[in-house]
């Protein structure tokens, strides 16, 4: 009996071992093919020192302590570290009983070879997504028999990495032309800067004459001479002047209302006699209506009157003395700024004498000018005696000119730093998110839509109408490691490191922190919203596909390596 049964178990081994091809054993790949040379002894993987026999590979009965004899069984599974403890873990303590092997390879003639979980072998299930042949079920556990799909598998998967592949490469093609906007933008921000120097320094120059100018208006203006006390008035005939515009104007304007009024009577009064035309000529003469006939009699009677002829002439005066002055050749400003000062004749002898002279009168004239203003001899036309601003119309301006001159000046430095600030902000690599910035996508998911904006906000919007709800404003870029399959549809992240756009200090929750969302970005040919999720409370994630992250770096490209 013992006999019968031991020539089971080599007939089942022998089974085990036939390799799918003649120089590996059942369930190696040929990246691990070199351990397994040897056609009468075997070496542990990990435990060099544990020799075994070829016919110890694939007994179904783990003798390595890394599970490196048992590439084609189910026999070592329980040495994943999902798998429950056993008594054989205390060995395992002294040796390396780390797994040698990533699993069950399947060769997948036709489409990809992959590795499918030991605990996968012989289970009775048919794992087409990892082994597509089948050959984890080659001991037909429960009559169960996969057959060999890879070749249709593997020409859908092959149509399906095709458009992958072509929709890769029209998405490096936008992002060439999104990396040449950035570029072109960048330039524009540097053509701005080296502009807004130039500005600045003619700006400060004419900041500065602006300034001596108003200066020099002010000198001037203070230099009235006030006859009498300094409560006594100065400038007679320019108050003068004054007082005849301000009534000029005041009788243009209400001759100009009067008018209108007189026109929009005149115009009342032909529909009423329209009116009362329409009433003569339409009335009933039979009807014995003593009212109704004094009426028509008092309109014959008003109609056969003689009318005023329409005054023409009239008219034409009137619209002559409704003219602004200076069209009639009334010019007040050469009245108002042309009197001569007393200061400017006290100036005035000076051209007759010498230059070196004259410096020197003109500083001594300065000096008692200013003496006499702070005295009350000179009138200091800045303020009145009542403490209220009373500048001329010539300080005004030229206040005016240089309040002007120092707003351009004010804003173009703030340009001048905001231009700077944007040059050295981290827009991705390429600077490639400068020629996406502001762009918004979004997606519907349950009520709401949900839209971000590229180095924007992001934001939840009810589809039934309501406030809007702010997730997160745009902080900075980051770079995080990700570990999702890739889906058929190429429309995922993938593995490896992505870039992702942090935005944070969006609207509180109820009693929870401000929302924030974290934009994890892949590649896609299009702009797209793939997935969104809340991870923890006001914490969402969003999966963003873009082709500005394609071939980036950290971007690992899609699609796998085919062995046919």
């Amino acid at each position: 009996m013992r006999s019968f049964v031991a020539l089971l178990y080599l007939e089942y081994a022998a089974i085990a071992y036939a390799a799918t091809d003649s120089s590996r054993p059942r369930g190696v790949s040929p990246d691990f093919a070199k351990f397994y040379k040897d056609p009468k002894s075997f070496t542990c993987i990990s435990n060099p020192s544990i020799h075994l026999s070829t016919s110890q590979i694939n007994d179904d009965y783990c003798d390595c302590p890394d599970g490196s004899d048992e590439p084609g069984t189910a026999a070592c599974s329980h040495l994943s570290p999902l798998s429950p403890h056993t008594p054989a873990d205390t060995v395992r303590n002294t040796v390396n009983a780390s797994l040698a092997l990533p699993g069950f390879y399947c060769k997948n003639k036709g489409h990809i070879p992959s590795y499918v979980p030991f605990t996968n072998v012989n289970d009775g299930i048919c794992d087409y997504d990892s082994c597509c042949d089948g050959s984890e079920e080659y001991g037909h556990v429960g009559g169960v028999k996969c057959e060999d799909r890879c070749k249709e598998i593997g020409k859908e998967w092959r149509k399906k990495d095709e458009a992958r592949k072509k929709s890769l490469g029209n998405a490096s093609r936008k992002r060439k032309e999104l990396v040449a906007e950035a570029a072109r933008l960048r330039l524009q921000v540097q053509d701005r800067l080296q502009s807004l120097g130039t500005e600045i320094e003619g700006q400060e120059l004419k900041l500065k004459q602006t300034e001596q100018e108003l200066a020099e208006v002010e000198r001037r203006e203070k230099g009235r001479v006030v006859k009498g006390s300094v409560s006594s008035k100065a400038g007679k005939l320019g108050l003068l002047v004054g007082l005849a515009k301000q009534r000029t104007n005041e009788l243009r304007e209400s001759l100009i209302r009067v008018r209108n009024e007189r026109d929009a009577n005149k115009g009342r009064l032909q529909d009423l006699e329209k009116l009362l035309t329409t009433f003569k000529e339409e009335y009933n003469p039979n009807f014995n209506d003593e009212g109704v006939k004094r009426a028509v009699r008092a309109w014959e009677d008003y109609a056969a009157k003689d009318k005023a002829d329409s005054n023409d002439a009239l008219d034409r005066d009137l619209d002559e003395i409704s003219k602004e002055d200076g069209e009639n050749g009334l010019n007040w400003d050469e009245y108002e700024s042309e009197e001569e000062t007393e200061l400017d004749v006290l100036y005035a002898f000076e051209n007759y004498l010498p230059s070196t002279i004259r410096t020197y009168l003109d500083t001594k004239l300065r000096e008692l000018r200013t003496l006499m203003i702070s005295n009350g001899i000179l009138a200091d036309t800045a303020s009145t005696s009542t403490g209220t601003s009373t500048e001329t119309k010539a300080v005004l301006d030229a206040r005016s000119r240089a309040e002007a001159a120092r707003n351009d000046l004010t804003n173009s430095r703030k340009d001048l730093a905001s231009h700077t600030e944007d040059l050295a902000k981290d827009f991705g690599p390429d600077d490639i998110f400068r020629a996406l910035k502001g762009q918004c996508v979004s997606t519907d998911a349950g009520e709401y839509t949900y839209e971000v904006c590229f180095l924007g906000q992001t934001t939840q919007k009810p589809k039934k109408g309501g406030g809007h709800t702010n997730m997160g404003n745009y902080n900075r870029l980051e770079r995080i490691m990700v570990d999702d399959e890739m889906p058929a549809d190429g429309k995922g992240l993938g593995s490896g490191e992505r870039i992702a756009m942090k935005h944070e200090g969006g609207q509180g929750c109820w009693n929870g922190p401000s929302r924030s969302t974290t934009v994890v970005l892949g590649c896609s040919e299009e702009n797209e919203v793939w997935k969104i999720m809340e991870e923890e409370k006001c914490v969402y994630r969003m999966e963003v596909g873009t082709p500005a992250v394609c071939e980036a770096p950290g971007q690992t490209p899609q699609g796998g390596r085919e062995e046919l």
